[in-house]
């Protein structure tokens, strides 16, 4: 037997292990922004809505890349896409560590490491398991991408502690550094190509724009879209940025609001596994639907919450069960009713309409904060945009078979 050949079993375990390192490490960067919030505000003197705003460019920059990435994934394996991802984003770190400068901060976060941010992404990992693997697949995405979850629960905590006991600076540098040093290891280990993506471009060299054609024709394309754009307000958006700004505002201490935020990162890691394995075994449409569904449950607990430090935990980890639990379920529908040849670029454009919605999202939460001195109205929001995403994803019908999706000649 080659080497070659020996080395492939692995492949699936290194992609899986490579992509959910790297989500763990790219998320937990993004979402350290919603915990320096406050601590910018007095030291800095920036405002909310700046600092939102800020998130809000970085997220529309992710959406902006989101199907290009997908595209050399498609064309390329993600080995390259990831490299480059994890570069940029230690970049962007190690430029906000050392300023500032409020034109800096925006060359930072919303330029360098909203690239970061677009490259090393879920449709980009869940696209590369994809191509790896021939049987449970809705799992094996389920773990990788719950990397996006884990640094929320496992890195974030200790930025935290490192903001506290050291400066918020060091907790960038530290970033950066893991963005590097993983990126080393992806390169020398990870494989340029799969074999499915060198087979593909093999057979024939497709134009993008019969690739696009293809895609937007397709009206489980639209749902899709539409429903992981209200996901991105929902979760990137009003969550992820403003949870801790939030909890915060509730009269919690920074080390107790990430403790919350970790447990609810935690918990969606979790969600994210089991929604991957029941992907494998039931309605996909109607597990969707109903995720929606019961996210939107969750918001009324969160208006709710008070000084009651015990009732934000509880909203953690029912808010998490639900919270990127739509990932797997979402690529699944997207390889068997769009197509793997083109998953990567229907998912990606997927999921620019999920960082469009967060972006959204976001500055939303800003906007209406600075305007009304309270977060009610964005939860509010973001129930009823729930509630109209499950019922969207319950007009979708259920297909096993994968479509290759050839296009048309």
């Amino acid at each position: 037997m080659s080497t070659a050949a020996a080395a492939r079993p692995l492949q699936p375990v290194l992609i899986i292990s490579f992509g959910f390192t790297a989500l763990a490490i790219v998320c937990a960067a993004r979402a350290a922004v919603g915990l320096m919030m406050p601590v910018w505000e007095a030291d800095l003197g920036w405002s909310r809505s700046f600092i939102s705003g800020g998130i809000a460019i970085a997220l529309i920059m992710m959406a902006l890349l989101a199907p290009f990435a997908g595209r050399l994934v498609d064309r390329q394996g993600s080995r390259n896409v990831l490299v480059a991802g994890l570069l940029i984003l230690a970049a962007g770190c190690a430029l906000l560590a050392v300023t500032n400068s409020a034109w800096v901060f925006v060359i930072a976060l919303c330029g360098l490491s909203g690239i970061g941010f677009g490259l090393v992404a879920t449709h980009v990992v869940s696209t590369a398991v994809e191509q790896q693997m021939d049987r449970n697949q809705g799992l094996g995405i389920g773990i990788a991408t719950s990397g996006a979850t884990a640094g929320q629960f496992l890195i974030l905590p200790l930025v935290a502690v490192m903001m506290t006991t050291l400066s918020w600076r060091w907790s960038y540098v530290a970033l950066a550094l893991l963005s590097v040093a993983l990126a080393a290891a992806i390169f020398w280990l990870l494989p340029r190509a799969t074999p499915k993506t060198v087979a593909q471009a093999a057979v024939r060299k497709i134009d993008i724009r019969a690739d696009l054609g293809l895609v937007l024709r397709k009206p489980v394309f639209h749902i899709l879209f539409w429903s992981y754009f209200i996901c991105g307000y929902t979760t990137s958006g009003v969550i992820e940025v403003h949870f801790i700004p939030y909890a915060s505002f509730c009269g919690f201490t920074p080390v107790a609001s990430a403790t919350a935020f970790g447990i609810l990162s935690g918990a969606s890691g979790l969600g994210m596994i089991f929604a991957g394995w029941l992907t494998d075994r039931m309605n996909r449409p109607l597990l969707l639907g109903m995720i929606y569904l019961l996210r939107a449950v969750t918001f009324v607990l969160l208006v709710y919450v008070g000084a009651d430090y015990q009732a934000l935990l509880l909203f953690s980890v029912l808010f998490g069960i639900v919270d990127y639990s739509t990932v797997p379920v979402t690529a699944s529908l997207v390889a068997s009713h769009i197509g793997l040849r083109v998953m990567g670029l229907a998912f990606g454009l997927i999921s620019a309409g999920h960082q469009i919605g967060g972006a959204l999202g976001a500055y939303m939460g800003g906007y209406l904060f600075d305007l009304y001195a309270q977060y009610a109205w964005v939860w509010w929001s973001s129930l009823a945009l729930a509630v109209l995403a499950g019922l969207m994803c319950f007009m979708i019908r259920e297909r096993q078979t994968a479509d290759l999706a050839t296009a048309p000649a």
